[in-house]
């Protein structure tokens, strides 16, 4: 089914920013649902809203380790008796009796009757004698029951991201289980005759295929289901096949390479015949031809085949387009000010995403300096990089000593 409409053919480039909710309209999240243990719940979105079955604290605990007592029976230069001992899972079960304290621990119950603690450190002991000192207002470092939570709060909202944090608040609450969103089966494969396993002999002409690698981690980081189909021949039946193999059984085939305008390749021509897609050119370097589309039941996304090109529009558009798929919101990517270290040469008409390595001085200012050479065959720039240097689309040369904005890394996939 050939494509009906070819951003490839429009004058210019479509801004990235442009691109993105262009093509997010095309999408649709996944409803289907299951349900796991808590510990399988790291990474998955929350498919329903959840509410406390229990107050947190569940019972009114101390926050330091010290002496339990009751304010009013508090006088300055008075010792009060020591009668007992509260540890946590060894509260203290006796009654209370005026003019008396319990030791206790941090996160140990507080006795009924006794509603403040005093830190040990303000505290003198002698035998069964204690003197509290300074004794400040009533509840002091008590956390009271129900003070973070009460019974029936909602405590995660339906399309919650469930993190380390998460984890921990549910099993705080005691959930077990869960519902959530199905996990994404993502597909992809490489096509090319001149790629070549790892591990194996390279031949004239041949080169190895690190783009499938660099796909899987970036896969594996979003947290879906990686389906990878290897290498496929350049052999229109044996691509054909692949497409068809890969749509039946993924929410996302990913490619690299073979979306280029007037590219030699079966690629381009078997997406036109098997499904509905489209050819942008976008304005962003390193990565400007980009395919999108579907395939029977599948959003297929075509990558470049420049290495850093590819990863850079994975980056750059392929998570919008997961996040939207998962249920997750679109949040846009932390953005500092940074003082340039080298002059960088542009031309206007692309965004650029250039690969810089980002530091603060000992005057606490951000500095950055770019790894090298920006070639978008050169991977190892990616490995030296922790942001990226990002130069608006009119934006020329830039002199050492300009403030630019920077995208560090470690909110990328997070």
């Amino acid at each position: 089914m050939s494509s009906r409409h070819d951003p490839c053919s429009q004058p210019g480039l479509l801004h990235p920013d442009a691109a993105i909710p262009l093509l997010l309209e095309q999408v649709n999240a996944i409803t289907a649902t299951e349900v796991v243990l808590l510990p399988q719940a790291l990474g998955r979105v929350l498919a329903e809203d959840l509410v406390s079955a229990i107050d947190l604290p569940p019972f009114a605990n101390s926050a330091m380790d010290g002496f339990a007592f009751r304010h009013q029976d508090w006088q300055a230069g008075q010792a009060l008796t020591l009668i007992g001992q509260s540890f946590a899972g060894h509260p203290y079960l006796g009654d209370y009796q005026p003019g008396t304290c319990i030791r206790i621990m941090t996160g140990a119950p507080v006795p009924a009757g006794y509603d403040s603690v005093q830190m040990q450190e303000l505290a003198q002991v002698n035998g069964d004698q204690v003197l509290l000192e300074a004794v400040k207002e009533l509840g002091e470092n008590v956390r009271q029951r129900g003070e973070e939570l009460s019974q029936g709060t909602k405590v995660l909202h339906k399309g919650c991201h469930i993190g380390p944090a998460e984890m921990g608040v549910l099993a705080t609450i005691g959930i077990a289980q869960l519902k959530v969103l199905r996990r994404l089966n993502v597909a992809f494969f490489s096509t090319g005759d001149e790629l070549m396993p790892v591990g194996s002999e390279l031949g004239h002409g041949q080169i190895y295929d690190s783009n499938r690698y660099s796909l899987q981690g970036l896969l594996s980081r979003a947290g879906v289901d990686v389906i990878d189909l290897g290498v496929i021949k350049d052999d229109p039946e044996a691509i054909r096949e692949a497409f068809i193999n890969a749509a039946s059984k993924a929410d996302l085939v990913l490619t690299s390479g073979g979306v280029s305008v007037g590219e030699a390749d079966y690629t381009k021509q078997i997406l036109d015949e098997e499904g509905q897609i489209t050819f942008w050119k976008l304005a962003i370097k390193p990565g400007k031809p980009f395919a999108f589309g579907h395939i029977a039941k599948a959003i297929f996304c075509g990558l470049p085949g420049n290495p850093v090109s590819s990863m850079v529009t994975f980056y750059k558009i392929v998570v919008p387009i997961l996040n939207k798929l998962q249920g997750l919101p679109q949040t846009p990517p932390v953005r500092i000010k940074a003082t340039l270290q080298q002059a960088i040469r542009k031309q206007a008409g692309r965004v650029e995403y250039q690969r810089g390595i980002l530091s603060t001085s000992a005057d606490g200012v951000a500095k950055v300096a770019t790894t090298g050479s920006q070639g978008s065959g050169m991977l190892t720039s990616m490995t030296l990089a922790n942001c990226f240097i990002v130069l608006e689309q009119m934006q020329g040369d830039t002199p050492a000593g300009s403030e630019v904005l920077v995208e560090p890394f470690n909110y990328l996939l997070d």
